[in-house]
């Protein structure tokens, strides 16, 4: 791996955490993600099932977790199964978990190879009342393609149907949501490659680079820094494509007098940050961009506030929406007050200019599980990032921060390390470079 390895006792405690959800005399099996093609014989790069590796630690295809606390054989509590490696696969593909590294790595004992899954499951299996099995319930999950879960879950309930089935991800979004120190440490190393990303840029950009290059930069930094990569395609976006909130062409020049907005994340060791930054592209805001800048930041700070245990998400939408962003565009000129009192509850006036949400959890994934109907509680991370889009003026703003609840206010990493936002830091930095 790229990252430095993590103290396993976060994927103990984890796993004490979930099995301690679980009802009595019931089994719990994980499988790690797919290896998926891309063409002829080239695979997409791995990346690790999100519930499998805070359970785990193991970053490697091709293996399954079985959690059984009630086993009538201690060394059946908790099982890992991984690849077994050869001297074909040490040379095609490379290193592979030895027992001792996954014992290392994940803090569980009985390690076992993977061949001998299928035979070892059945007896394990026939002794417990109840198997939990988990999908990809994240809010945002649209189903297009098969993946390993669902087909496991398949395979399972056809060849046991008569056991009770209980669905993990509830258990986990509650538990996921609720950082520790170690996955707070791990966020913020992240974050800190974004910021060095962004500096990047700053001494970078300038009328006629192409976003593509931007990109570039961006993953340049986060690689020199052992990231893994992009926690998310990023959004390279100049003058009016700024207008498209899923922008991912990246194929335009930044001209002169436009904005530049970059939409970007670190993935540090399955940890994501998740960063929203606009800059003017020749170093000066105009008084238009400043004012309509500093309304998103204006909005973004108060929101910030917001974020405390006891608030329910649905309702902070709609403050921001109806009570912080309304003032700022109606001083902007882009709405008025006749827009509002004529506005459809639906899709009220403000909407015309923001349209999104303006937070979302943060974690192993940039939208990452959470209870989003439940109230906010301390150790739940969050982004916080309104936007106003101004399609016929060609300005698109969104601010990003991440912030951590606590039970004394929110703490918001980026601006712990400092990471510019400000107008005058940002032209002070573009212009220090001249």
């Amino acid at each position: 791996m790229k990252y430095r390895a993590i103290d396993n006792q976060l994927f103990i405690d984890n796993r004490k955490r979930f099995t301690a959800a679980m009802k009595p005399n019931s089994i719990a099996i994980f499988r790690s993600n797919y290896e998926f093609v891309r063409n002829g014989d080239a695979s997409l790069d791995f990346k690790q099932n999100s519930d499998f590796f805070w359970l785990t630690g193991i970053d490697q295809e091709d293996s399954f977790l079985v959690l059984y606390p009630d086993s009538p054989d201690g060394a059946n509590k908790e099982c890992l199964y991984l690849k077994q490696t050869n001297d074909t696969i040490a040379i095609w593909e490379g290193h592979k978990y030895t027992k001792k590294e996954a014992i290392a790595t994940s803090g569980i004992a009985s390690i076992f190879w993977n061949d001998g899954f299928e035979s070892s499951i059945r007896p394990k299996i026939n002794y417990a009342e109840n198997i939990y099995l988990t999908l990809n319930e994240n809010d945002r999950f649209s189903y297009k393609a098969p993946y390993s879960d669902l087909d496991f879950a398949t395979q399972i309930r056809n060849q046991f149907p008569l056991h009770h089935y209980h669905r993990a991800a509830p258990i986990l979004q509650r538990l996921r949501s609720v950082k520790s120190d170690i996955e707070l440490g791990l966020t913020k190393h992240a974050i800190g490659i974004s910021k060095l990303g962004f500096e990047r840029l700053l001494h970078f950009v300038k009328p006629g680079v192409m976003e593509y290059e931007v990109e570039a930069e961006l993953i340049h930094e986060y690689m020199r820094n052992a990231a893994i990569g992009h926690s998310f395609h990023p959004i390279v976006a100049s003058g009016e494509s700024a207008c498209v909130l899923h922008y991912v062409e990246n194929n335009r020049p930044c001209k002169d007098g436009d904005l530049l907005l970059v939409d970007c994340g670190v993935d540090y060791a399955n940890y994501a940050s998740d960063m929203t930054r606009v800059i003017p592209v020749n170093g000066k805001f105009t008084k238009r961009q400043k004012d309509v800048y500093n309304a998103v930041l204006r909005v973004m700070r108060a929101a910030s506030k917001l974020i405390i245990p006891g608030t329910l998400l649905m309702e902070y939408h709609e403050i921001v929406g109806k009570e912080l962003m309304e003032k700022e565009l109606v001083d902007l000129g882009l709405i008025s007050m006749d827009d509002i009192k004529n506005e459809d509850p639906n899709w009220p006036a403000y909407k015309k200019y923001f349209m999104h949400g303006t937070s979302h959890f943060l974690g192993i994934d940039v939208h990452d599980v959470g209870m989003r109907y439940e109230p906010m509680q301390a150790g739940n991370l969050f982004t916080c990032e309104p936007g106003i889009y101004i399609k016929e003026e060609g300005i698109g703003i969104r601010i990003e921060n991440n912030l951590l609840i606590t039970q004394n206010g929110p703490i918001d990493f980026m601006d712990e390390i400092k990471m510019p936002i400000e107008v005058d830091e940002i032209e002070n930095i573009m212009n220090a470079r001249k």
